[in-house]
């Protein structure tokens, strides 16, 4: 089995935008995936990619797709993930893309990868750092997301006490070792960043583990409020 997935890959996954393929050595070489489980992703890949449109690359709405069974919806938060797994800035995810992003969420993952690419989620203007306003856009669309009212008095309270905490230089901006101090000490706002599935990847990988995965966004709001109350 491993041979003929080994052998189709290396035939047949191609990118029209670029004329190449990936080899499923190569990209278990760059990522914390083996040979077996690359192979195992490319069939949740290849449902993604094709699900709109067959073209071997996964859109914007293929992407929302698979993680809500709508490509309408809208979510702050999918089109962060997205943004930063088209890496490229092309408008698409290849496969070289989906599985080295999607490796930064497997358990074996370095921490410290994990810590900056949620760091450039909240940089939503990419200036380098992560401002109160966009912490509030993140904390407002999950917040939407996962039903949860909150009043603006409440919401600037945990503005006011998670910066108060993170922000050390009081700028008014998290650089990166503010946050990743802040993260440090309040370690729940990274649980997102882990998807236990990837540990145990066979051919039989269920239908887009994120999507099981994205009923819990609530956990960074969660996170922002204990750091509001004190407690982790």
């Amino acid at each position: 089995m491993g041979c003929i997935w080994s052998k189709r890959l290396i035939n047949c996954i191609w990118t029209k935008r670029r004329h190449q393929y990936e080899d499923p050595a190569v990209l278990a070489a760059e990522t914390c995936f083996s040979v077996r489980e690359v192979e195992a992703l490319y069939e949740l890949f290849r449902k993604l990619s094709c699900s709109l449109t067959d073209d071997g690359l996964i859109s914007k709405e293929e992407f929302q797709l698979g993680l809500f069974g709508d490509r309408k919806k809208q979510n702050l938060f999918a089109d962060r993930i997205f943004y930063l797994f088209d890496d490229n800035r092309d408008g698409v995810i290849d496969y070289r893309e989906f599985i080295r992003s999607l490796s930064i969420f497997h358990p074996n993952s370095p921490e410290a990868d994990k810590i900056t690419f949620a760091y450039r989620m909240y940089d939503l203007r990419q200036t380098g750092f992560i401002e109160r306003e966009e912490v509030k856009e993140m904390l407002l669309a999950l917040l939407n997301e996962s039903e949860i009212i909150l009043s603006d008095d409440i919401v600037e309270d945990i503005l006011d006490k998670t910066f108060a905490e993170a922000d050390s230089k009081a700028d008014g901006k998290l650089d990166q070792e503010e946050w990743r101090e802040f993260v440090l000490r309040n370690p729940s706002i990274m649980r997102n960043m882990t998807i236990p599935h990837l540990k145990d990847i066979t051919t039989s990988f269920p239908s887009f583990a994120m999507r099981e995965e994205a009923g819990d966004d609530a956990d960074i709001d969660e996170s922002l409020i204990n750091a509001k109350n004190g407690t982790n």
